[in-house]
């Protein structure tokens, strides 16, 4: 994939669709406000303005600490067209973490959503470097300080902004790492990365195309909610559907009903309770969709079944990481087997090695490495894991996989969450599906855990669905226990299951299995 070494994406995802006709097309619809192709290029050049009215200028940085709403592509595209770096920050952190990536980024404005702002205002005065904070969808100076308010600010700048003469490779914009464990990690991507998980997996594997509108339950801060929600349908000149809370069921299908979407991306743990809510049936969505999209975790394979049963309509389960941007490996339309991981999405390449980085053979565990268009340029400031993860053109993703002779790969877990026992590999995934596969259970998470002679043994750690009531007991142990002997092997059944109301998880939906060991 080329791109000419003078590139600013801004211009390719804007600038272009005004050329080609599409000004009076909507690009984005909230709640509140629509937005459309016009509309948000003009916007964009305003926002590249009012930062060089704050003196915010080339390769600076601003953090976007913003709820899906239409403003969220605003701030974003008019910061990459200025060539000023924007920062995408996850909305559900603590005072504490906000601390330590605000510092982390040096950023230099604040561009923040009013009821995120309370969650952040203890630590404003201690940013020297923070020249300005934009308060959106609320009045600024709430909080005692000498904020901005974003939409007059907006408003009284003018509309006309050439773009940044910036380079195909130069770093554009920043994501941090989700991470299950220790800090988050500032992602660096270049100008070009945006583009090629468009045309690979938004238009290469989902068929994307002007007529289609998008709905991601996984938010903008997000990798794959970034791709789904923005980068993809602005390549084609499609629409996308926002909802700045939380995506419960309710609220999914609230939005599915509003809008009409033809493709629906989420992850496992919200298909798993849509499927339980008592509302969930095919007339409460949308009659449009065609497609369905999961990634942030492996899909289970009874979770899938289920969903193709109840609506008819396929989930293409995904793998991709922060560092690779999007999707690599993934099922595709029409080819689609669930309890795999698919196989790679055309334009990437992937190995499986062994820990001394030998390949393995088909069937064998390995991790997994990709090599494709999208990678991170590297983590900021640091150097070590950086070296660690990118292996010159190969990234690490941390994962363990298995491959089919036919290319497909099957998802075993994270390398940290993979352990023996009797010598032999326990993928955590295939316990915990096989836990799922139950009719009570909604979700499972398998650690491992020292019996009585020091030797480990997995432990499974169960939230039952709302109708199992107070099924918790001997009887559904001793049920829960045969069935993984005889779906995944008697090695690996769990010696010890505890029943919890629900499982930590990262603000990404991932399982924290580090919490659950000790």
């Amino acid at each position: 994939m080329e791109f000419p070494r003078d590139y600013n994406a801004a211009v390719d995802f804007l600038d272009r669709h005004l050329a080609e006709g599409r000004a009076g097309k909507t690009a984005f619809v909230d709640p509140e406000r629509r937005l459309t192709y016009g509309e948000l290029a003009a916007e964009a050049r305003r926002l590249g303005n009012l930062l060089a009215a704050a003196g915010i200028g080339r390769e600076a940085r601003v953090a976007l600490l913003l709820h899906d709403t239409v403003d969220f592509p605003v701030v974003f595209w008019g910061a990459v067209r200025a060539g000023v770096v924007p920062v995408a920050l996850n909305t559900l952190l603590t005072t504490e973490q906000y601390a330590y990536i605000l510092r982390d980024t040096r950023a230099r404005a604040l561009f923040v959503s009013a009821p995120l702002l309370p969650t952040v205002a203890p630590l404003l005065a201690g940013l020297p470097g923070l020249r300005q904070v934009f308060v959106l969808g609320g009045a600024a100076g709430q909080d005692g300080g000498p904020h901005t308010a974003f939409r007059p600010a907006l408003e009284a700048q003018p509309d006309e902004l050439a773009p940044a003469e910036t380079c195909a490779d130069e770093v554009a914009f920043w994501l941090y790492s989700s991470g299950s464990t220790g800090q988050p990690k500032g992602v660096k991507h270049v100008h070009s990365s945006l583009m090629a998980t468009a045309r690979l997996y938004g238009r290469g594997l989902l068929g994307l195309a002007e007529d289609d509108l998008v709905y991601s339950a996984a938010k903008l801060f997000f990798a794959y909610g970034l791709g789904n929600a923005m980068s993809f349908p602005m390549a084609v000149g499609a629409t996308a559907a926002l909802l700045p809370g939380r995506p419960t069921p309710a609220a999914v299908f609230e939005t599915l009903k509003a809008q009409g979407p033809t493709v629906f991306c989420g992850v496992p743990t919200l298909y798993a309770a849509i499927l339980a809510d008592p509302a969930c049936a095919p007339e409460a969505g949308s009659a449009r969709l065609r497609l369905c999209v999961s990634a942030g975790e492996a899909l289970p394979e009874e979770v899938g079944k289920a969903w193709r049963a109840r609506f008819g309509i396929d989930i293409l389960d995904g793998v991709g990481s922060t560092e690779m941007l999007h999707i690599f490996l993934s099922n595709a339309p029409g080819a689609v087997r669930y309890g795999t991981s698919g196989r790679a999405v055309p334009g990437y390449e992937l190995r499986l090695v062994e820990e001394d980085g030998g390949e393995v053979g088909p069937g064998e565990i390995g991790e997994l490495l990709v090599r494709g268009p999208s990678a991170a340029e590297g983590y900021w400031n640091q150097r070590e894991k950086s070296r660690r993860t990118f292996e010159g053109e190969w990234t690490r993703t941390g994962d363990k996989f298995t491959r089919d002779a036919d290319g497909t790969y099957v998802y075993c877990g994270r390398t940290d969450d993979m352990f023996k026992v009797s010598g032999i590999w326990v993928s955590p995934f295939e316990v915990e599906s096989a836990l799922m596969s139950h009719p009570a259970v909604l979700e499972a998470a398998v650690v491992p855990a020292e019996d009585a002679e020091g030797l480990l043994k997995p432990k499974a750690f169960v939230v039952l669905k709302p109708e199992a009531g107070e099924g918790a007991g001997a009887d559904l142990e001793a049920a829960l226990k045969a069935l993984v002997k005889d779906k995944a092997g008697p090695w690996k059944y769990p010696r010890w299951i505890a029943f919890v109301p629900d499982l930590p998880k990262t603000a990404t939906g991932k399982v924290q299995r580090f919490k659950l060991r000790g």
